[in-house]
């Protein structure tokens, strides 16, 4: 067989799968009675291990499904190109009534005022805050969830959604070509998407004039003096300067103002 040939039958294979999972997404509904799902990811029910010796557990089947699903990711999103969108992080936990998920809830609002979207990680709490507040204003409700073996888990005010397998293919699109990243309290997963998104823009690979907005003093203040007092006083582990790449606010008023003032990222 030529490398060409090679080529072709591999380009084949991806296309054919790309194709398959495209359409699998597609027909899968995002039923809104799947409430029992909409719980934080530590709740989720256990991954289908496969058998030894079935190929999808191969590693080199694994290549071809992250393949699929960052092609079905910026396929998806290239739905809403013409949408400024805001990416929101924040706890699974927070239920309607609490502070914080009323705040993600007025800023989805505020900011559907202005034509921009909303897009989360499709979830309960701050997810289903920021997805709600947009879609009671007719805005662009977006969900990029996780996908479990028979169903989707989201929450039922995704207007638009997609599954993902993986849970780093989805923090892919996550950050992908937002407008801005607004960070609410929340556990684990917010701070690793907290300090991952800050050291792109550290490291120059994502754009430095993209607002990275903490809300809720209560919380971050803490956290983010001990950045100060620590990791750039005592240590030196970071510069001055990279504490300038996020602002802390403490209500969805204060965010939006940023947001709304921001340039637009054109890069994409």
């Amino acid at each position: 067989m030529s490398q060409d040939t090679g080529l072709f039958t591999c380009l084949e294979v991806i296309f054919c799968y790309t194709t398959y999972m495209t359409n699998e997404n597609e027909d899968k509904s995002l039923d809104k009675t799947k409430g029992n799902l909409n719980v934080p990811a530590s709740k989720l029910p256990p991954a289908t291990v496969h058998q030894h010796g079935d190929f999808r557990a191969s590693f080199h089947w694994r290549v071809f499904r992250v393949m699929s699903e960052l092609v079905d990711g910026w396929q998806f999103l290239a739905d809403f190109s013409d949408t400024k969108t805001v990416t929101f992080f924040g706890s699974a936990r927070f239920q309607e009534g609490y502070r914080w998920y009323d705040e993600a809830r007025k800023l989805g609002q505020l900011l559907a005022g202005i034509g921009f979207g909303v897009i989360t990680g499709g979830g309960p709490g701050i997810m289903e805050a920021g997805n709600r507040g947009m879609a009671e204003k007719n805005g662009k409700s977006i969900g990029l969830n996780i996908e479990l073996q028979h169903e989707q888990r989201v929450n039922p005010w995704v207007k638009n959604g997609i599954g993902f397998h993986y849970f780093f293919t989805r923090k892919v699109m996550l950050s992908y070509a937002a407008q801005a990243y607004i960070y609410f309290p929340g556990g684990f997963g917010t701070l690793d998407e907290f300090f991952e998104i800050v050291t792109l823009i550290q490291t120059k690979k994502i754009a430095q004039h993209i607002p990275v907005i903490c809300v809720g003093k209560e919380y971050w203040d803490p956290l983010l003096n001990w950045v100060d007092d620590q990791v750039y006083g005592k240590f030196q582990a970071i510069d001055k300067e990279d504490e300038k790449i996020y602002q802390v606010v403490d209500t969805a008023e204060e965010a939006f103002e940023i947001i709304k003032n921001s340039p637009e990222r054109k890069e994409f």
